[in-house]
């Protein structure tokens, strides 16, 4: 570098997370520092955290990140929110709150994520944005530190943090569901329990079948108490052949479970993330994905919505080939044809035959994709920019969502968890017509009807005839609305527990 910069120091009066007092970089002098600024939506921003944490663990006595969490949506802005977001993704460094964007500034920072690297002597001396820079990171580190070895200015410390987890243990039964699926022919409801990297089987009534999965994360194929997940996400079923299909999220994957034979097979992506965002396919087990969050099956067909691409992908169950349907690769809220329509990290999918719907949750919109006659990518409500989210009903674009993240179709209507409102909302495909109808808009586990009730970052919807099962994911809950009143009840799963309280069981279904 030409010049070099000295790190402005952080702020001591905000937030402070995964740490019992808030850290001073003068107090870091000796260790390479980095700086991840970021936002817990942001898809770009979590697929960063693995990379952090692989320099972590390999720079542990010489190496401090710190994230710096600078708020896009309002929802994120709240320390708890935050906090939630922590436990779920498992991060452990320390969180600086900067829901106001003051160090973001004093970094001149302009995009989500950046990494701001600083030196053993305190200053700034690069910095990297987007994703994909682990080896560029390695190699910087593992330069950085052997010339200040050799300066005789690094000095390592030991620092000690008091993680979210050790104040906040999670047992609960269910670990942050992001999707559920409900098969009323069989009686069965499949919960993507994404936090436990495990899929429950349950009846509709909570009476546990099943679980999938060692509740470890990693990408093992077998037998349910032998298979691995990491941090499962939609899924579809072949009710004729019962067969499951789950989006495998983090594992860049699309995974089969055999409810019959009770095995799982991974049936497309390799295990490591893709980082090219033009279209593009081939044979679905050599082929690199990139965090597929939601399935739906169509006759032989699995269509994707492929958050980490920011587009919608289609499957061929006969002949193995996987490609890009719609969506260039870009991140935002284009319509058109299915080449030119751009997404904005999709993460639900549903349809009703003739199009496919979209929860595109960076853009708060629901979009519409064509699947017969050339129908063309369409907004069918919100206001379909990057930043034009709020919470507000009524007609195509002048509604409001916040980062929704599931859509159902069921009786005509589109119902959709508006996640970071803490509402359900339905929504008349043909008109754009939003309306809440359950939630008031504050964080909470409440039962009861309407607006009374209360959800906290509800993520995936599925419908049978006369209900409707929401993923209530930082509630670690299943709620179950009945259609008929909008009732909303909380799902109990006698006997379930987390994976490290009591081991996996599989009774007869």
């Amino acid at each position: 570098m030409p010049s070099r910069v000295r790190a402005p120091e952080l702020p001591q009066d905000k937030p402070w997370l995964n740490t019992d007092h808030p850290i001073l970089l003068k107090n870091l002098k000796g260790r390479v520092v980095i700086l991840d600024f970021w936002t817990y939506c942001c898809i770009n921003c979590l697929h960063v955290l693995p990379e952090l944490k692989y320099l972590e663990q390999k720079y542990q006595d010489s190496l401090t990140v710190i994230g710096i969490h600078s708020a896009k949506f309002d929802n994120e802005k709240e320390t708890e929110n935050i906090r939630q977001a922590i436990l779920r993704y498992d991060i452990e460094h320390p969180v600086l709150v900067d829901s106001n964007f003051q160090v973001w500034q004093q970094y001149a920072v302009r995009a989500w994520p950046t990494l701001m690297v600083i030196d053993p002597e305190g200053y700034v001396i690069g910095h990297l944005s987007g994703e994909g820079n682990q080896e560029t990171l390695d190699q910087l580190v593992g330069e950085m530190l052997s010339e200040h070895q050799a300066k005789g200015t690094t000095n390592f410390g030991k620092l000690s943090l008091t993680l979210e987890k050790q104040r906040q243990p999670l047992a609960t039964p269910l670990a942050f569901p992001g999707k559920v699926l409900a098969d009323e022919s069989k009686n069965r409801l499949f919960v993507a329990d994404s936090g436990h990297h495990r899929i429950v089987v349950s009846t509709l009534t909570g009476e546990v079948l099943h679980i999938i999965g060692t509740g470890k994360a990693g990408l093992t194929d077998g037998a349910y108490t032998d298979a691995r997940f990491s941090s499962p996400q939609g899924m579809t079923l072949d009710v004729e052949n019962d067969l499951l299909y789950v989006a495998d999220t983090e594992n860049h994957a699309l995974r089969q479970i055999d409810l019959k034979n009770q095995c799982v097979k991974t049936i497309a992506g390799t295990g490591e993330q893709s980082h090219s965002i033009r279209p593009h396919g081939g044979a679905a087990l050599e082929i690199r994905l990139n965090s597929p969050w939601d399935l739906e099956k169509l006759g032989d067909r699995l269509l994707i919505a492929m958050a980490g691409a920011h587009q919608i992908w289609e499957m061929q169950l006969e002949t193995g080939i996987i490609q890009t349907y719609a969506g260039t690769g870009s991140e935002a809220c284009v319509d058109g044809s299915l080449e030119e329509a751009v997404f904005a990290q999709p993460s639900g999918i549903a349809t009703d035959g003739r199009e496919l719907y979209i929860a595109d949750s960076e853009v708060s919109s629901i979009r519409a994709v064509g699947l017969v006659n050339d129908l063309p990518v369409r907004t069918v409500c919100g206001s379909g920019g990057l930043f034009g989210f709020g919470d507000v009903d009524g007609d195509g674009s002048d509604v409001r969502l916040q980062h929704c993240l599931g859509v159902e179709y069921t009786q005509n209507y589109l119902w959709v968890a508006d996640t970071y409102n803490h509402k359900i909302k339905r929504v008349d495909p043909h008109t754009g017509n939003c309306q809440t109808v359950l939630g008031d808009g504050t964080a909470g586990l409440q039962n009861g009807q309407g607006t009374a009730t209360r959800f906290f970052e509800p993520s995936g919807m599925s419908a049978i005839a006369a209900q409707v099962f929401v993923a209530d994911t930082n509630n670690h809950a299943i709620r179950r609305i009945e259609l008929g009143t909008l009732n909303v009840t909380t799902l109990e799963f006698p006997g379930l527990c987390a994976p490290d309280v009591c081991l996996p069981t599989a009774t007869p279904a």
